[in-house]
């Protein structure tokens, strides 16, 4: 392509609202254009890194037999209905109504369209598994769309769904798939993990997160030191805790402690180590037709984390519970304790159970208990991992530590078994002839947010760096003087040379500034750029390398063979 023909207009300045380094440089450099929040239209070169990204989806997908269908945009919201999610997915779920007054949904995720799509039309045992996807632009109306592709209202994404007979099957190909999900990062030159993770709205048993590390992630995962383990902080776990502090000596009693209300003055005022206390996080816990007051127990060292809250409760939200609603169903704030049962629902972290020599609230005002064995509600109590991991927490699966990094989502993929053929009876027959709902994966991963992905994670003050695998063009020839006959003559053979050889190549034969050019070509971030100026007199050109930033002189004769070889490594 040359550049007097392309149309890449690039601007020295960013959205206003643009944070993150993609936002800015694909703003900048003209990859992209928003037209409404949270709305973007691809310039041809972002295209350019979308097709590229799809090809390799789409290879890696051929590759473990996966086939690709395209579904309607517009799904009926009578598919919603049928699988109990329209209300749960909320205001983010855009619904409207066609001129037959019948309810449409744009699908942010295509569950109920794909179980659909199958349902009676594979009927027996014999043609399973089966594994459909697609790679479709989605909406999602969020309330508060930011950072550029990272978080749109429209996005492109690649989302599949495998159709199984058995439990074991579905493991075998979740496995399959996360590999195929790991070669397709890899090829990307994306540097990643794969992470535990919870669920969310879409349901189902195991998750799995595919996370690009970036600074500017807006998930926390925690990794191990040693092994491959890693999980979002929202599903994270830990072994138990390897040095324990020394543990306070008290028989159990009643002991004042007036004003005593945080975990801090709590062992401050008994002079323990927070380990021994017992921190209390009362909340208001919503459920899709009603809500109540539910207490969270956990040692005053750890924090409530609030997603491991909600599925433990099998709630859709919990938010905080005021001073006087614990007051109204007879809580006293401040000295809550887990041994009082009978006021409100309780939640206790596992860590805690059949704990000893605790301190906690007595449920009196400016009384606490000291001495506390809290194996004497094992039998009674409601146990479950509800604390966040801390940095320097033990690995559950080896002797490494846990430290926290962020993370960008860019695949998630989930074992749903039968959550979505069940509610929309989507049956096929077993080997008996009965009929046996479909045990199904999804497996998600977002096209445009990779676009994103790669710039959050290969970029330098002066622009984007794609890696080989994504640039729009792997070569510019930049002509610092078009008038310059010698100049333009070399640079033409080249484009020619480098075309025959298949290589995607960009010719600036524009009239403009060295300088111009120069901070256009590292704004846009072709991998390479063939400069071609003042030191072709003496028989050289310069070959640019984007992700080093250097300069190396070639002579005219080896330029293209060099250029291959840069081009191939």
């Amino acid at each position: 392509m040359r550049r007097t023909q392309a149309f890449i207009p690039t601007s020295k300045e960013a959205p206003s609202d643009a944070q993150l380094a993609s936002h800015i440089f694909l703003s900048r450099a003209g990859f992209v254009t928003q037209s409404a929040a949270g709305l973007y239209n691809y310039m041809p070169l972002a295209k350019r890194v979308i097709k590229k990204i799809e090809n390799i989806v789409n290879e890696e997908m051929t590759k473990v037999g996966a086939q690709e269908v395209e579904l309607s945009f517009v799904t009926p919201a009578s598919l919603w209905e049928e699988s109990g999610r329209i209300e749960k997915f909320g205001k983010e779920l855009l619904r409207f109504k066609d001129r037959k007054e019948t309810q449409f949904v744009l699908a942010p995720t295509n569950e109920e369209m794909m179980v659909d799509f199958v349902r009676n039309r594979i009927t027996s045992y014999k043609n399973l598994p089966v594994n459909l996807y697609q790679i479709k632009t989605k909406f999602r109306d969020e309330a508060r769309p930011r950072f550029g592709l990272m978080r749109g209202r429209e996005f492109i994404m690649k989302d599949g769904y495998s159709f199984h007979s058995s439990t074991e099957d579905l493991d075998r190909e979740f496995d399959v798939m996360e590999v195929a999900y790991k070669r397709i990062l890899s090829r990307l030159g994306l540097d990643y993990r794969v992470v535990e993770a919870d669920s969310g709205a879409i349901g189902g048993s195991e998750s799995k997160e595919l996370m690009v590390i970036a600074d500017s992630g807006e998930d926390t995962i925690a990794v191990c030191s040693k092994c491959e383990y890693g999980a979002n902080i929202e599903a994270a776990t830990r072994a138990e805790r390897k040095e324990i502090p020394e543990a306070p000596e008290a028989t159990f009693n009643k002991f004042q402690t007036p004003d005593i209300k945080s975990i801090d003055d709590l062992a401050a005022f008994f002079k323990v180590d927070p380990y021994y206390t017992v921190k209390t996080v009362a909340k208001k816990v919503i459920y899709d037709d009603s809500e109540e007051i539910v207490l969270f127990f956990l040692r005053g060292c750890d924090t409530l984390q609030e997603v491991k809250a909600i599925n433990a409760t099998e709630a859709i939200d919990i938010v905080d519970a005021s001073e006087e609603e614990l007051l109204a169903v007879g809580i006293i704030p401040g000295f809550i304790g887990p041994l009082d049962q009978d006021k409100a629902k309780h939640v206790i972290d596992i860590s805690l159970k059949n704990a000893a020599n605790m301190i906690c609230g007595a449920n009196e005002e400016d009384y606490h208990f000291i001495g506390v064995d809290l194996s004497v509600i094992s039998e009674v109590a409601y146990f479950a991992d509800i604390a966040e991991v801390n940095e320097g927490d033990s690995c559950p699966h080896c002797d490494g530590e846990l430290s926290f990094t962020k993370g960008i989502e860019v695949g998630h993929i989930f074992k749903l078994g039968t959550t979505y053929s069940k509610a929309l009876k989507a049956e096929y027959l077993d080997e008996n002839g009965k009929a046996q709902p479909f045990i199904m994966g999804t497996y998600g991963m977002g096209i445009s947010r990779l676009v994103a992905s790669v710039i959050e994670q290969h970029h330098d003050e002066n622009g984007c760096i794609w890696t080989k695998a994504t640039a729009p063009y792997m070569i510019n020839i930049m002509v610092s003087n078009i008038k310059d006959a010698e100049q333009m003559a070399l640079g033409e053979k080249l484009y020619s040379d480098l075309q025959e050889a298949n290589v995607e190549v960009m010719l600036d034969d524009r009239k403009e500034r060295f300088g111009f050019k120069m901070k256009d070509a590292e704004l846009i971030g072709f991998p390479y750029t063939i400069i071609i100026g003042k030191e072709l007199v003496n028989g050289n050109v310069q070959i640019y390398e984007r992700c080093t930033t250097e300069k190396t002189a070639v002579s005219v004769e080896n330029v293209l063979a060099e250029i291959m070889e840069y081009a191939k490594k």
